[in-house]
């Protein structure tokens, strides 16, 4: 037995050699001298993504409608020694999205009834969808083109 560790030691260092090189262990600030705006990004998916870039490296610009959200976010992210500005920006009319999202929950048999039909059983967080973005901005992506990438927890797409 003792012979099948000593051959199974130099797969086992090479294993964890291969896990590190594809973490964020081995690959710090993977979006170093970037700059990422981020529209709509004080809050939700739009905080995850921008709070995801700058882990990543990038110096954000995390932008709302509203002041006090824009210094709320820049001070939550700067808290956590992050790269960031902010600045006020108004994208589209903010009364149809909310309106469309209060729409998606505010009915707890419909929302139970959508995670019944999803392969994960649950609903996404704003974090579920900030990794692929800080891909997609990394050099990892760079060889990736005119790609479409669904995050919906196994929920049935088309585009």
């Amino acid at each position: 037995m003792q012979k099948a560790g000593l051959l199974l030691r130099p797969c086992a260092r090479t294993w964890k050699s291969v896990r590190m090189a594809s973490s964020a262990v081995a690959r710090r600030n993977p979006l170093e001298n970037k700059v990422a705006l981020v529209t709509a990004s004080t809050d939700g998916i739009g905080f995850a993504i921008a709070r995801r870039l700058a882990q990543d490296g990038a110096h954000v610009v995390v932008s709302s409608r509203k002041q006090q959200n824009v210094d709320r976010a820049v001070a939550t992210l700067h808290g956590e020694g992050l790269s960031v500005t902010g600045t006020v920006c108004h994208v589209g009319k903010g009364e149809d999205r909310e309106r469309l999202v209060a729409t998606l929950w505010d009915d707890q048999e419909r929302l139970e009834s959508l995670k019944a039909t999803m392969q994960i059983k649950r609903i996404g967080k704003p974090e579920d969808c900030a990794g692929i973005v800080s891909f997609l901005c990394s050099e990892d992506a760079s060889y990736i083109t005119g790609e479409t990438v669904v995050v919906a927890g196994g929920m049935p797409s088309r585009l």
